[in-house]
């Protein structure tokens, strides 16, 4: 109520004044400011104002930074021979070669080709995947909260120097974004229990792009030490079943040709494109016996994690039905902290995918958001110290930021990656061996 003879308004003016002072000199206080950039706890207001600026920033670059064709008209003239009534995937082309990717994304682009007034408004295209870039902070961001490992500031300086993802999402409209989205949607399922449907995003994430499927070893070990054999029957199952009917239209019209081409491992990359290997000479790059040797080199350090990783989820498993418990007795209102349990989750999948991208067979630059979002978490898993950690993540996007490639910069991704490697081995097996 208004003190006698002040009206109303005033005193409420007063009152909201008093409030904000009060707050500013409560939480602007130079500890309070560390503790907000410093404390992985106070990640989700960092958060916050990171998405409200980044929308800013990709409304900037749409109005301002000249798009550049690349696969946009390739994937437009792929998904319209779809529409046209087109069945047999040895017959859908674009003006880069024939379709390569599984059904998920003939879906996705013909959806695209008719809101983009049959693939010609760009700017519209771009909007949706600026759109779609929010949405992937969203979700990466939740993992990060629900994980407490990486502190607010990592996040800061890696959404402000990505200038690459920026391009990859809305100026270059490539699919691998939309997998992406997909994929850490299934994550967050996954953490939150909710196993049929993180399974169902995750299979649709794998329409989309098979590089979803370098976090799949992990997954299945995921699914039988915290279900069990017959749950992972049926979660296989899902995924399976996604995959089939998805592509049951094609499968129709010539399975040969939609196997062959939406599930092609021996796809030849061209030596020109490649990010990773510009250090080897071309003939060595394109020789079978180095794919080889680097698949099984994927095989043999999948196998050196692969015990440690059945720890972390055993653990991930106790500790789940532990918090479980707990919140049984605890209030509504009182929360149980389950980072514990989210980091040994996280870590296995990040940790496989990376795997995958060190002896892929080549890297090209929209290869970056394979794994750009899990680097922050896997470099603050390492044991290096604070500034090296920072180093490593610069001199990674400064590689990726270098067009074209060279030996230099791909000699330097490569040592970033061993680097990054060797210490997530030593700290992985330390820890399984605690547990």
């Amino acid at each position: 109520m208004a003190p006698r003879g002040e009206s109303s308004n005033l005193y409420l003016i007063k009152r909201y004044r008093k409030l904000i002072n009060n707050w500013i000199k409560t939480n602007c206080k130079w500890s309070e400011i560390i503790s907000l950039i410093t404390d992985p706890k106070r990640l989700p207001l960092v958060a916050c104002i990171l998405i409200i600026l980044e929308i800013f920033v990709n409304i900037f670059v749409i109005e301002k930074v000249r798009y550049t064709e690349i696969d946009w008209i390739a994937y437009m003239q792929e998904v319209e021979g779809f529409l046209n009534g087109t069945l047999d995937y040895s017959k859908l082309r674009g003006d880069t070669g024939p379709l390569v990717y599984p059904a998920g994304f003939v879906y996705i682009y013909s959806i695209l080709y008719y809101a983009t007034s049959y693939g010609t408004n760009i700017r519209r295209a771009q909007h949706f995947f600026a759109a779609l870039y929010i949405l992937l902070l969203i979700l990466v961001f939740r993992i990060y909260h629900k994980t407490k490992k990486v502190p607010p500031y990592l996040i800061i300086l890696t959404c402000t120097t990505s200038y690459r993802i920026h391009s990859i999402f809305i100026l270059r409209l490539f699919n691998d974004p939309i997998a992406m989205v997909f994929l850490f949607a299934s994550i967050n399922l996954f953490l939150d229990s909710r196993w049929y449907l993180g399974s169902l995003f995750y299979s649709l994430a794998v329409s989309v792009k098979m590089n979803i499927l370098l976090f799949a070893p992990t997954l299945l070990v995921a699914y039988l030490a915290i279900l069990g054999l017959r749950k992972t029957i049926v979660q296989l199952a899902l995924c399976a079943t996604v995959q089939f009917l998805l592509g049951l239209p094609f499968l129709y019209g010539n399975p040969v040709a939609y196997i062959k081409g939406a599930f092609n491992l021996a796809r030849v990359f061209q030596y020109k494109w490649t990010v990773n290997w510009k250090f080897l000479p071309e003939d060595i790059f394109l020789n079978s016996y180095f794919h080889i040797a680097l698949l099984a080199l994927h095989l043999g350090t999948l196998a050196y994690f692969l015990p440690s990783w059945k720890t972390y989820f055993q653990s991930y498993a106790k500790l789940k039905q532990v918090e479980k418990d707990l919140k049984g007795r605890f209030r509504k209102n009182e929360k149980v902290d389950m980072s514990t349990s989210s980091q040994l989750f996280v870590l296995p999948l990040f940790t496989a995918n990376f795997i995958g991208i060190i002896f892929s067979r080549s890297l090209h630059y929209q290869f970056y958001v394979w794994y750009f979002h899990t680097l922050p978490y896997l470099v603050w898993c390492t044991s290096y110290k604070t500034v090296t950690k920072i180093v490593i993540l610069g001199v990674i996007e400064l590689c990726w930021n270098t067009y074209p490639s060279t030996i230099y910069s791909s000699t330097a991704l490569y040592i970033c990656h061993a680097a990054l490697l060797f210490s997530l081995a030593n700290n992985t097996a330390k820890a399984a061996k605690i547990r």
